[in-house]
């Protein structure tokens, strides 16, 4: 699957977010190594802790399935922008998947792909 399909897959989720409180919809793509794409989109509580944000959702439920090993997500929101994964959504997706490429929809021209290390240079790892 092409960068920009996996985006546009990311954007087909977005009209099931559940945003009521803050009204900024998100939805991840998540890639598997066998090119299965699992679908996460955020969906907030009026108590903002118990909000779950659509990359950890995309995660939590490929980890459900049974997949194990990841190459590539895309996020989208709406309004439209290049959002990038929250700190928490970046330390989680770094335990399970260190080497995954993160996609987002560029305010101008391609998708810009940037390696999740790079958004997380030194993240809280076991020891």
């Amino acid at each position: 699957m092409s960068e920009a399909a996996l985006l546009d897959a990311a954007r087909a989720f977005l009209p099931r977010a559940r945003a009521p409180h803050s009204r900024f919809r998100v939805a991840a793509a998540l890639e598997d190594e066998a090119g299965t794409v699992h679908p996460g989109v955020n969906v907030e509580s009026a108590t903002f802790g118990l909000t779950i944000c659509a990359e950890r959702n995309a995660l939590f439920g490929a980890l459900a399935r049974g997949a194990t090993r990841f190459r590539r997500i895309a996020i989208a929101c709406d309004p439209p922008s290049a959002c990038m994964p929250c700190g928490a959504c970046r330390q989680v997706l770094l335990e399970y998947a260190p080497d995954l490429e993160v996609i987002v929809a560029s305010e101008k021209g391609p998708p810009e792909r940037i390696p999740l290390r790079d958004l997380l240079p030194r993240p809280f790892l076991e020891f």
